[in-house]
């Protein structure tokens, strides 16, 4: 059972989706914040009963949401944060600290567009939804050691974090943003093989998702590089070596590397419009 945290804080998301549904349900489950302790506006009533049946208390509006709250998660989508941020530039004060999960878009123009100068950057993803998101955080120039201490301790409510300069952004959307629709793919293309190869539906999408799980917790779990996990179930002649020969074959190291770059180059290409 979760410690409660004896820092409590509160918090508040201008934007009411998935990820902010993400954080908030971790948050409060991980005992980092008690839900009381959350708020975020939304207008329409489903999303409000949505949150609201996990404890977190719904406001009237975006500029409640920043006058209620010490630490504001901006989870909006990133074509609208410039209005969204303008609007409420009067709201924000030195008190308060602005956190952006918004793809693409920079810390000085956050600071730019609220007025406001303590801002932290964080890129998670999807697995967040269940608890296994990888973000990364970068700290605005007036961020303190306790918002860095307190925002990775929210984060961390939903996964694993690690905090990278900025100038690394665009590469980590391209890795581990747009990465899980990848692994989706793969775990896809797995499960057709298996039944390519006579086994029924249901039973090669388990050992499929089962099989990309196991050994990705081996990587995090042994600490050993890849490459070493790889030789050691990769037998002289036998049945691994077959499939990897074809994988080679296929150019599939070098199709995922393509991926992520190309991936990361329209993250560039976005933040740049």
């Amino acid at each position: 059972m979760a410690v409660p945290s004896t820092d409590i804080f509160k918090l508040g998301f201008i934007g009411a989706g998935n990820m902010a549904e993400s954080i908030a349900r971790g948050v409060s489950k991980s005992g980092v914040l008690p839900a009381s302790s959350i708020r975020t506006a939304h207008p329409r009533p489903q999303r409000q009963q949505l949150f609201q049946s996990f404890g977190v208390s719904i406001v009237q509006d975006n500029a409640q949401v920043v006058d209620d709250s010490d630490i504001v998660i901006l989870s909006v989508k990133p074509q609208v944060v410039k209005q969204v941020l303008l609007d409420l530039k009067p709201f924000f004060t030195e008190e308060k600290l602005l956190v952006s999960i918004a793809a693409g878009i920079k810390l000085r123009d956050l600071q730019e567009w609220s007025g406001q100068h303590r801002v932290i950057r964080v890129m998670p993803n999807t697995p967040s939804a269940v608890g296994e998101a990888a973000s990364v955080m970068c700290m605005g120039e007036m961020a303190t050691k306790k918002d860095e201490e307190r925002v990775t301790s929210l984060f961390r409510a939903i996964g694993k974090v690690w905090t990278a300069d900025e100038k690394y952004f665009d590469a980590v959307t391209g890795l581990s943003g747009s990465g899980p629709a990848y692994i989706y793919l793969a775990i896809e293309a797995l499960a057709d093989g298996g039944v390519a190869a006579g086994l029924p539906r249901d039973l090669a999408l388990g050992l499929a998702s089962q099989t990309v799980l196991g050994a990705a917790t081996m990587v995090n779990k042994t600490g050993k590089h890849p490459g070493q996990l790889k030789d050691a179930v990769t037998s002289p002649a036998g049945t691994t070596i077959a499939g990897i020969n074809e994988l080679e074959r296929g150019a599939f190291r070098g199709t995922l590397m393509s991926a992520v770059i190309a991936a990361t180059k329209r993250c560039q290409e976005l933040s740049q419009s």
